[in-house]
């Protein structure tokens, strides 16, 4: 033990740090150093009844997990962390080359102890089970050190200790929180003397009236009934001694939150339950087994009905043992589980873990690992240190978990949009998803989630996927089951339906994208499609997507374009520069794009000699540019596309859209994510319709990202079309 003592006054400072001998041999130097900067930081804060309260609940606090021998340095982060929550300590004091470790510590065990039931939650308001589930993943996920939540379930046992000074509601809260949220965890992590003590002062606070009821029926004190199980485990192990049965065996009286649960679970009196107390007996082999069940069954009678052997016929989660219940004893029923020390493994750390049978359902395998790593560290031979750096990267920071309205939390892959949120929900929902809110405020699709946000999702009457949402460039799902729910949405439509929408899909995307010299056969060989009837089919099924014309495009123009590039030196002047063009034959001139046509790569271009503007990059398609060959041919010039990675090239885009508030923020927000830069914008109604009109001027890369910026644009709520502009 490493004590620190700061005086101030008359009172005393002290922070206390256990470690074991071993630490002390290896680390005892480090130890006197942050003892003594320690010292030095707690000597110079001035005495105040906050501080006082603060360290006696840090050592309180630091008592209870010392039980779990955890080092000394969590033990000395966890006595000074209530000083840093409370504001008596800044954390900087802390900030220096011997205690960063510390710091690094408390700022964890800070941002744990801000997770709480939530805001709009009501006394004796139960949570839900997926949202209790969740809730105890969230502690496991934000911490880098996950063995803090060892000191945050500790935390909540000192507070539950001392909740007798605050309110009933504050009181019932607690206990809510507790039942649904720590003491689960602390089953989970097997630290079963937390476990024990936090369900029953729950249950003492939300139902006093059955708590006293309870043990007023038991009519014997909890050390009465730890003794009765010692006297039963005595005569059983001389009789298996006597078999020669080698045999570890281990038993406890069960908490009164355990028998009420039973209890209720059973619908049966307190005087119908068997396992009250319990005993389990662990043996080398299946043979030892029933062997041992001999044995018990030749001291005491056993209960008709109530054997179970799940060694012959194990449970579906593969949990393997022997239960029976006996007559002990001054006429007690005690519950005896008998099992090899493998099939105890299983149970404590693999699929059939106890606490898993017990609550049903199953884990995802990172949480498991974090279960398993928890465990192990609290073990007195493993140093802890090396495997928390081993799978750290691994196990931490892979769930993401966002918030329904009704306050139910919700489990999400990373980087989950709302759209992954609704098909998480009901596929029905997804499907018929056009909008949602995060925070009460109206997003894009592609929002991505972040922890704590609550999500509301706008639905219509009908469903109607977007073919879009297949596209992972677009960012609308990173979910694969809510894609593939998606695409099996469109395979149940007929083939006829199929080619209809999928010849839809072709034509607009030619249309928006000006494309009208590429035969469509060729896009569809491109894409490894018989003919243009089977590129729509596949398009209407939702095998190929939009996004993927576009691909095709590119590489078709690609092809046609002339293998050497040149490139050209930049000019200066207003008129823009395409340092990315190489003039064929004639050195550097002046050049600029074209209005009329806006060419984009890899389209196929041609240069017109101007007078006293250079030379104009026309598509080769252009109109103008046809006209203007034919009246001026000696003035066309071959020009290609240069190699520039960095280059953007100007397009128009006509957007037509119902007005609203905030259409113009949405709109350049999704152009910004598409980095396609705006050089200008203009608007006007178009009377007829009612319909607003942009004119939008931007640079874009490349044909691809032209299209994945349209396609984004037609999602934004209220706009009608959007297409390239000639």
């Amino acid at each position: 033990m490493i004590t620190v003592i700061a005086g101030a006054g008359t009172s005393l400072k002290r922070v206390e740090m256990s470690s074991t001998d071993s630490e002390i041999t290896a680390n005892g130097g480090e130890q006197d150093n942050i003892a003594e900067a320690l010292q030095a930081v707690l000597d110079a804060l001035p005495e105040s009844a906050q501080l006082t309260a603060a360290l006696a609940e840090g050592k309180a606090i630091a008592d209870i997990v010392a039980t779990l021998e955890l080092p000394g340095k969590l033990l000395a982060a966890t006595t000074v962390y209530p000083l840093v929550r409370d504001n008596c300590l800044d954390i900087k004091y802390l900030e220096n080359n011997v205690l960063q470790d510390l710091s690094r510590i408390v700022i964890g065990l800070v941002q744990l102890g801000q997770f709480t039931l939530p805001a709009d939650w009501q006394p004796g308001e139960a949570l839900a089970v997926q949202q209790s589930e969740a809730l105890r993943k969230m502690l496991l996920a934000v911490v880098s050190d996950v063995r803090l939540v060892l000191v945050r379930i500790a935390e909540q046992l000192y507070r539950l200790r001392h909740a007798k000074r605050v309110s009933r509601d504050e009181q019932k809260k607690l206990a809510v929180e507790t039942r649904e949220i720590y003491a689960p965890l602390a089953s989970r992590l097997g630290v079963w003397q937390f476990k024990w003590e936090l369900e029953d002062l729950a249950f003492r606070y939300l139902d006093p009236d059955t708590y006293k009821k309870i043990a007023e029926a038991l009519n014997e004190q909890r050390g009465e009934r730890e003794r009765f199980i010692a006297q039963i485990t005595n005569e059983l192990q001389a009789e298996l001694n006597q078999q020669s049965i080698r045999a570890n065996i281990t038993g406890r009286p069960k908490h009164i939150y355990s028998i009420w649960r039973k209890m209720q679970r059973k619908d049966r009196g307190l005087e119908a339950l068997y396992d009250i107390r319990a005993v389990r007996v662990l043996v080398d082999d299946i043979r030892d087994c029933y062997a041992a069940l001999g044995a018990v069954h030749n001291l005491w009678s056993y209960l008709p009905g109530e054997f179970d052997d799940y060694i012959a016929n194990p449970k579906d989660n593969d949990y393997r043992s022997l239960h029976t219940a006996v007559v002990g004893p001054d006429g007690k029923s005690v519950e005896i589980q008998i099992r090899t020390h493998d099939m105890h493994r299983q149970a404590e750390l693999g699929v059939a873990a106890h606490w898993r049978y017990k609550e049903g359902g199953g884990s995802p395998a990172a949480f498991d690992q974090k279960i398993r790593f928890l465990r192990r560290i609290l073990e007195p031979d493993n140093d802890g240190e090396d495997l928390l750096a081993q799978i750290r990267d691994d196990v931490l920071e892979d769930r993401v978990y966002a918030v329904s309205p009704k306050g139910d939390v919700v489990e999400l892959a990373a980087n989950a949009t709302p759209l992954d949120f609704a098909y998480h929900v009901h596929t029905q929902v997804g499907h018929r998803c056009r909008g949602a809110k995060v925070n009460g405020r109206i997003v894009p699709l592609t929002y991505i989630v972040r922890n704590g946000d609550q999500i509301e999702i706008i639905t219509g009457s009908q469903a109607q996927p977007s073919r879009d949402w297949l596209v992972p460039k677009l960012g609308y799902l990173a979910s694969a089951r809510a894609r593939a729910k998606v695409r099996n949405w469109f395979r149940l439509q007929d083939r006829d339906q199929h080619l209809r929408q999928g010849r839809e899909v072709l034509e607009r995307e030619l249309a928006r994208l000006n494309v009208r010299d590429m035969p469509t056969d060729d896009v569809a060989r491109q894409l490894k499609q018989k003919n243009t009837e089977a590129l729509c089919v596949a398009l209407g099924a939702g095998d190929l997507t939009s996004a993927s014309i576009a691909t095709a495009l590119q590489h078709l123009r690609g092809n046609e374009s002339p293998d050497q590039f040149r490139p050209r030196r930049g000019t200066h002047g207003k008129t823009r520069k395409t340092d990315s063009v190489a003039i064929s034959g004639i050195g550097d001139l002046l050049s600029n794009f074209a209005r009329c046509c806006r060419p984009v790569p890899p389209e196929p271009v041609v240069g017109y000699i101007t007078l006293g503007r250079g030379v104009s990059i026309h598509r080769a398609d252009c109109g103008n540019c046809l006209g203007l060959k034919q009246r001026n041919p000696e003035r066309i010039i071959e020009v290609s596309w240069g190699n520039s990675e960095q280059a953007t090239y100007p397009v128009d885009l006509q957007l037509r859209a119902m007005d609203r508030s905030g259409l113009i923020r949405d709109i350049s927000a999704v152009l910004a994510d598409e980095k396609a830069n705006v050089t200008n914008m203009t608007t006007h109604v178009d009377r007829k319709t009612m319909q607003t009109i942009m004119d939008i001027s931007i640079d874009i890369r490349d044909l691809p990202t032209l299209s994945s910026a349209i396609g984004r644009l037609e999602q934004i709520s209220n706009v009608v079309s959007v297409r390239r502009r000639t």
